[in-house]
């Protein structure tokens, strides 16, 4: 697909990003993520809000306490600036990417009932977020939206813990090593997101703040390769990487830091380096897996990996892929290891995938 066939139709509006609330395992706001990220010192501790006996790992980046789901999005909502429109704004819809439980719908039932919001929820998987700020996205350019708000959550629980444990997913060492030889599979991070995205004349009317960022472009594919297993030539994500950058109009020399999906699983961090050496044959950009240090969120880590790669444009500093202990040969990438790195880059792109392979992509540019 070329540039010019995506940008047919009426013309593209910007795309800003006015406002984003977090809580991680680092802490509340984004400049905890951030320092914490940029740091690279992972957040992975024994967890103690359920119990982990009989389980390979007791390890998870969580925040402490037990605290509860719906609490917490309307708290980064509200941090976020989603519950502050302009005055006369009607009730706004809400894309919520959430785990895909019974748990949902109540969460959503909640969040709607206490802030007024209309809730659409996303649960696919590990591209949810992804997926819900790629129709955010679309909506505005296209003129029929002003503003949407993007929230995502996922607290670590039993369930999930237990059925990633039984599959043998979770890094029985209680690290995350992506792109690593050794590496021994992921871990499960607390991450609860809200995301503000609007078009210019919104933002100017809600005070003329200065935007964090702008989605420059964004694309979603599907490998059709296995249930579980991705295309080990990466494929259908290296199609995303290409359809995001028509979409910005771009080529790949204009992007300066990948934020890689890099659960750290075997399988999976060799096909995504295989669609990585697609895009760039001549070398990567610089490229790093934050997953390492803030876990995986399942349906909330697109938009906390959104968050940290708008963090990565404020600081200019480029985070540490942590974990890292000896290169594999099948991931031949240009990884930021041992310190941080200057950065100034242009485009960053970040990546997520899925079971089902299912792919995102998702161009940041510094506002």
């Amino acid at each position: 697909m070329t540039a010019t066939a995506l940008r047919n139709g009426p013309p593209r509006r910007t795309v800003l990003v006015g406002g984003i609330g977090v809580r991680s395992a680092f802490g509340p706001g984004l400049a905890a993520l951030r320092d914490g990220v940029t740091a690279g010192r992972p957040a992975f501790v024994p967890v103690d809000r359920f119990d982990t006996a009989g389980h390979r790992t007791d390890r998870a980046a969580v925040a402490p306490g037990s605290p509860r789901l719906a609490d917490q999005l309307v708290d980064v909502l509200a941090e976020a600036g989603a519950l502050s429109g302009a005055p006369g704004d009607a009730p706004e819809d809400l894309l919520l990417a959430l785990h895909g439980d019974r748990r949902a719908g109540p969460v959503a039932a909640e969040v709607a009932e206490r802030t007024g919001l209309r809730p659409r929820v996303y649960t696919g998987a590990c591209v949810a977020a992804a997926t819900a700020v790629a129709d955010a996205a679309a909506l505005i350019a296209s003129g029929r939206r002003e503003r949407v708000l993007v929230a995502a959550g996922y607290l670590v629980e039993p369930d999930t813990f237990a059925v990633f444990d039984a599959g043998r997913a979770l890094a029985g060492d209680g690290a995350v090593r992506p792109f690593s030889l050794g590496r021994q599979g992921m871990l499960l991070g607390d991450a609860v997101v809200a995301v503000v995205l609007e078009s210019v004349p919104s933002l100017r009317r809600r005070g003329g703040l200065n935007p964090l960022a702008r989605i420059a472009g964004w694309a979603r594919t599907g490998d059709a390769h296995h249930v579980c297993r991705p295309d080990p030539d990466g494929t259908g994500l290296a199609r995303a990487v290409h359809h995001a950058l028509a979409r910005a109009g771009a080529g790949p020399g204009a992007i300066g830091y990948v934020n890689a999906n890099g659960a750290g699983s075997k399988l999976g961090d060799l096909a995504e380096a295989a669609a990585l050496r697609t895009v760039f044959p001549s070398g990567t950009p610089p490229v790093s897996s934050t997953k390492s240090v803030h876990g995986h969120a399942l349906e909330a880590s697109a938009l906390l990996e959104l968050a940290v790669t708008v963090g990565v444009l404020q600081s200019g500093k480029l985070p540490v892929n942590a974990g890292w202990q000896h290169p594999d040969p099948g991931c031949p990438l240009d990884l930021v290891l041992d310190r941080p790195r200057p950065a100034a880059p242009g485009l960053a792109l970040t990546l997520n995938s899925a079971f089902g392979g299912a792919n995102t992509a998702l161009l940041v540019a510094a506002a």
